[in-house]
């Protein structure tokens, strides 16, 4: 919690909330991300329920638009994402058209309408400095989300589709949002999700493979690389 006194504790059972999901998989000038639309389709449309917008419907312009229609509990981002010390408007995170620059944070508005949860599927989200300690995430915060989760390095395809997959599972279940992430480690540091035969297994079933994950082949996620970089910052 970046601040206790200044955090709103009050429990919301999130399992009523509905999903906005946004992305990107392709850029001009960053490597593609060919699993997030799979990561949107599995999270908004198999396992929670919500909207998804992907590639050229991921602006800012939007992102605001379609809270205003609709008061989402949870956001959730996937793209890419770079924190760079110093000045807050050097860190980014990708829309389409634009760059989200870590300062602008603030003008969303997370708790106008509020938001419960803002998941930040992209590398660097939760690594700051001593001028923005919790970088992305941290910014969510205090503009008004409740709490977020985020990552503390450069994270993989594979390992974030199979993390967030089993975190909304887990978060159908879990009694608080941080112990939905707890134990969607603890699977993967099971060997409970993991790259079989073409599709993600996970605890509760499996899931088909974006065509570019298929040329892994069968893959295990056990180590910590794949699922450690997560974070839960806020109201856990």
């Amino acid at each position: 919690m970046p601040s206790f006194s200044l955090t709103d504790t009050k429990y919301v059972d999130i399992k009523k909330a509905e999903v906005l999901g946004m992305g990107a998989s392709q850029f001009i000038n960053l490597d593609p991300l060919p699993s997030v639309p799979s990561e949107l389709t599995t999270i908004t449309q198999k396992l929670w329920f919500g909207r998804a917008f992907l590639n050229e419907d991921f602006t800012l312009k939007n992102l605001t638009a379609q809270r205003q229609q609709k008061a989402f509990g949870i956001v959730h981002l996937a793209t890419h994402g770079e924190f760079k010390s110093g000045v807050a408007g050097n860190s980014y995170i990708q829309l389409w058209d634009s760059k989200l620059q870590m300062n602008q944070m603030r003008q969303l508005g997370w708790n106008n309408p509020p938001v419960e949860l803002v998941v930040l599927s992209a590398c660097r989200t939760a690594l700051g400095d001593k001028e923005a300690e919790f970088g992305f995430a941290g910014f969510a915060i205090q503009s008004g989300a409740k709490s977020a989760l985020a990552s503390l390095w450069s994270v993989s395809d594979e390992g974030t589709f199979g993390l967030m997959t089993q975190f909304y599972e887990k978060l159908r279940l879990a009694p608080i949002k941080a112990e939905a992430l707890r134990r969607a480690q603890v699977a993967m540091l099971k060997g409970q999700v993991r790259l079989e035969n073409g599709r993600l297994r996970t605890a509760r079933g499996d899931l088909p493979l974006p065509s570019v994950l298929l040329e892994l082949g069968d893959r295990k996620l056990t180590h910590p690389f794949f699922w450690s970089a997560f974070t839960m910052i806020g109201n856990p």
